[in-house]
C-alpha cells in the first residue's frame, strides 16, 4: 500500500509518497512530474526495503523552492532526509531527478549509500550550450480555449505512450505557468564541477528509446570511472513505461 505524507521543513512541507520498510531508498522525479512517476516503481522497491518517492520543491504538492537550482532542489532533499530521520539513503534519480541525485550526492557524500542515475544528462558545458539554444521543452501560453492542454499533449505525444500522457499533462498543469523551471535548472548546473564529489557505488540506468538522455550515457559514464551500467532496450522517457523492469534493475544493484 502506498502512504502518503508531509514533511515540515525549512523550505515549507514536502510531500511524499512511500512503500514498505527497511533500508531507504529515495526516489527523484523528472520535471514538470510529480512522486507519481514512481507510482508502479514504489510497492515493488517496498517488497525489501523503505522507497519513498518526494516531490521536489516546486512541483507536485511540495512548497515552493528559493530559488529553481538544482542546489535548492538538492537542498529540499537533504531537508526531506533530515525531516524522516533518514541519516543515510540510496538515492535514485530520472532525468531532472538524476541531475539533483548527483548534487545530493555530491553536497552530502556521507548520507547517499548507492547512486541510480537513471535517463541522466551529463551537463557540462556542451550540455549547457545545447539546452541554451533549444527551443522551450514544456511552456506553453495559457488560452481561454483550453487549446494550451492540447500544446501540452502534443510537446510529449511524440516521446510518451499516450496512456501516460494524461499523468504528464496533470502533472505540467500544477506547476503552470512554470512549468519550464526544472529544465532552465538543468542548463544552468555545472556538473561536471560537481560528480567527481560523489564517493558511493554509482549505477547508470539508459533507456535505449530515449532520443534525448541515451546518447549521453557515454559521457556521464567517463565522469564516474567504476560505475555500474544496465540498459533497458525498449525504454522510452517516461519511467512508468517499464516500471517493473526499472524496479528490478535498482533493486538488484541495491541488494548486492
Amino acid at each position: 500500500m502506498i502512504r502518503f505524507g508531509y514533511a515540515d521543513t525549512r523550505f515549507g512541507q514536502i510531500h511524499y509518497a512511500s512503500c514498505g520498510a527497511g533500508e531507504p531508498v529515495l526516489l527523484l522525479h523528472q520535471t514538470p512530474r510529480s512522486w507519481d512517476e514512481y507510482r508502479e516503481v514504489l510497492p515493488l522497491l517496498g517488497r525489501t526495503r523503505r522507497a519513498i518517492a518526494m516531490d521536489t520543491l516546486g512541483f507536485g504538492n511540495s512548497a515552493p523552492p528559493p530559488r529553481h537550482s538544482i542546489g535548492d532542489y538538492a537542498a529540499g532533499v537533504l531537508a526531506l532526509m533530515d525531516a524522516l530521520g533518514l541519516a543515510v539513503a540510496a538515492v535514485a534519480g530520472h532525468h531532472t531527478g538524476g541531475v539533483v541525485a548527483v548534487e545530493v550526492a555530491a553536497r552530502a557524500p556521507e548520507r547517499v549509500s548507492r547512486l541510480v542515475l537513471s535517463s541522466t544528462p551529463m551537463i557540462d558545458q556542451e550540455g549547457r550550450t545545447h539546452r541554451r539554444d533549444r527551443p522551450p521543452i514544456d511552456a506553453v501560453s495559457v488560452s481561454a480555449d483550453g487549446s494550451h492542454l492540447t500544446a501540452m499533449w502534443r510537446n510529449r505525444a511524440p516521446y510518451y505512450p499516450w496512456r501516460l500522457l494524461n499523468r504528464y499533462v496533470r502533472d505540467a498543469l500544477t506547476v503552470l505557468p512554470e512549468v519550464e523551471r526544472g529544465h532552465q535548472a538543468v542548463a544552468a548546473y555545472r556538473m561536471e564541477e560537481r560528480v567527481g564529489l560523489v564517493r558511493c557505488p554509482v549505477l547508470l540506468v539508459g533507456a535505449a528509446g530515449d532520443p534525448f538522455a541515451f546518447p549521453e550515457l557515454d559521457r556521464l559514464a567517463a565522469r564516474l570511472p567504476g560505475s555500474e551500467r544496465a540498459v533497458i532496450e525498449d525504454g522510452m522517457i517516461p519511467l512508468e513505461h517499464r516500471a517493473a523492469e526499472f524496479a528490478a534493475i535498482v533493486a538488484g544493484f541495491l541488494e548486492r
